[in-house]
């Protein structure tokens, strides 16, 4: 992965980015995916996102993997930080259908062990969610820079698996232990490039 880092970098319009592995469970795991990796953009403005898909770093991607999907997202809620830094704007709003959630954490040394020992519930439940249509586990660094990326039929489908038992339990864990140094919730909707203007 590292040495698609300066590929990235030379891209124009790149605000913040991040390459990263994903878990080969799914939602969280500890087992690795070696064969799937994730790269999160946060563009400029819309030209910028719209040129990256002709860029030598991209064309170089995908001549070397088997496949690969990209989710264009507007940001409609972003909290926390990411880095030191909130690196999303909301500059969009939801009104109905698709959503997508990204929810990452650095977790603390200390609360590693309450971590691992109640996470596999929550992983356990969102296999089972209604509406779910895509979820994969993201990260930096295994275990202590965790991410997971999620795919919903609506709204209320998010809503519904958010505030069932098990993930609501390690919520409430997570805040009154202080699980994490650090934390970002955001929520998008997808968006086609295409239909959008360059401003």
């Amino acid at each position: 992965m590292q040495l698609a880092i300066k590929p990235i970098q030379s891209l124009e319009g790149i605000e913040f980015f991040k390459l990263m592995g994903t878990g080969g469970g799914f939602g969280f795991s500890l087992s690795p995916d070696f064969h799937t990796y994730s790269l999160f953009i946060v563009w400029k403005d819309i030209p910028s996102a719209k040129q990256y898909t002709q860029s030598e770093a991209y064309l170089h991607f995908n001549k070397n993997c088997k496949s690969n999907f990209t989710y264009w997202m507007g940001c409609v809620q972003s909290k926390g930080s990411w880095g030191g830094e909130n690196p999303l704007q909301a500059s969009f709003e939801y009104n109905d259908g698709e959503i997508m959630v990204l929810t990452r954490a650095r977790v603390r040394w200390a609360k590693i062990w309450r971590f691992l020992r109640h996470t596999p519930a929550a992983s356990r439940s969102l296999q089972n969610a209604s509406g779910l249509i895509f979820t994969k586990g993201i990260g930096e660094i295994p275990v202590l820079e965790q991410a997971t990326f999620s795919f919903w039929e609506s709204m209320g489908h998010m809503e519904k698996y958010a505030y069932q038992k098990d993930h609501l339990n390690i919520v409430k864990k997570v805040k009154k232990e202080g699980w994490y140094r650090e934390e970002l919730f955001a929520r998008f909707i997808p968006i086609s490039l295409d239909k959008l203007g360059d401003g």
